[in-house]
């Protein structure tokens, strides 16, 4: 029975203590912290660590950590500067920076970010008609972000970031962007189809101009060559004719060849179609001698056809 009341009171002492210990000693993990009130009245904020506290005197208010928090709200209902209704929900990103003006500054400040947030989207996207809501995300990211961060310093909040997720035009509008979409790719097809057939006109031309230009410069090619050509053999027949006759000039010819020559410039006139042919006198008499001396070379010689008498 002794032991037994031992052991109990060996056990009481040991949870006495635990308590009084855990009343006095309190550790604070990493990225958290600890806003310790005394008698109700803010003491201090406890950062990592161990700290000592007087029991039933210092409490610790509230345990807040540091870590950076996403706020993701639900959609919210926004009218844009021309009369269009739609649905955009955004994500929040922030943190909190002094623990006692997060704890005494609101009464929920996340609540009140919350409210502040849609208030501010409403506000800036009534300064933007439909097309430009679409199309300035980054805009109204850095807008909201810069508002909300000036609003939430009061209450101990820091805005890192603030995003955009969805922007949801009514079915009617998105139907009419569709449209839209769809015949100004059409109005690009067609631009593009005009453009080519442009294209491809102007490179025909333009092929069948320098098509033109090499078969007339071929053309006067092959007429400059054939001039060449004429102007070359022209000049090589007077030449030959100027060396014959040199030639001739330097032989000396009789009167005998010269009445040769004349005849065969007879024969070759007479070859044409003239019907009269006119012969000089002096051939006329240079061919009779031409005549007698060939009968007499043609004539034989009686003694070299007769017998000889012996």
């Amino acid at each position: 029975m002794q032991q037994f009341f031992y052991a109990s009171g060996i056990a009481l002492i040991i949870l006495l203590s635990s308590t009084a210990m855990s009343s006095i000693v309190a550790v604070v993990p990493q990225a958290h912290a600890h806003v310790v009130e005394r008698l109700g009245v803010f003491k201090e904020v406890w950062g990592p660590g161990i700290h000592l506290k007087m029991p039933f005197v210092d409490k610790v208010a509230r345990k807040i950590s540091l870590k950076e928090r996403i706020l993701d709200y639900p959609p919210q209902p926004v009218i844009t500067k021309d009369n269009v209704t739609m649905q955009i929900d955004t994500v929040v990103f922030a943190m909190v920076t002094d623990p006692k003006l997060f704890c005494y500054g609101a009464d929920n400040p996340l609540s009140a970010i919350e409210k502040i947030t849609a208030t501010t989207l409403r506000n800036i996207i009534g300064e933007l008609e439909l097309d430009d809501t679409l199309t300035s995300r980054e805009l109204i990211n850095s807008k909201m972000r810069t508002m909300l961060d000036e609003v939430s310093d009061a209450w101990g909040i820091k805005i890192v970031r603030v995003e955009v997720q969805n922007i949801m035009p009514p079915k009617d509008i998105r139907a009419a962007m569709e449209r839209q979409m769809r015949a100004e790719r059409e109005k690009r097809e067609s631009i593009l189809l005009a453009e080519g057939e442009k294209q491809a006109a102007i490179l025909l031309a333009e092929g069948e101009k320098e098509a033109t230009i090499l078969k007339s410069d071929a053309a006067r090619e092959q007429r400059v060559r054939i001039a060449l050509g004429e102007a070359q053999a022209i000049l090589s027949i007077n030449e030959a004719q100027a060396k014959g006759l040199a030639m001739l000039k330097d032989a000396g010819p009789n009167e005998l060849v010269v009445a040769i020559k004349g005849l065969e410039s007879l024969v070759k006139v007479a070859g044409g179609r003239a019907t009269k042919i006119i012969i000089p006198s002096e051939l006329q008499a240079i061919a009779g001698l031409a005549s007698s001396v060939g009968s007499v070379l043609c004539t034989p010689d009686p003694q070299a056809s007769g017998d000889i008498d012996t």
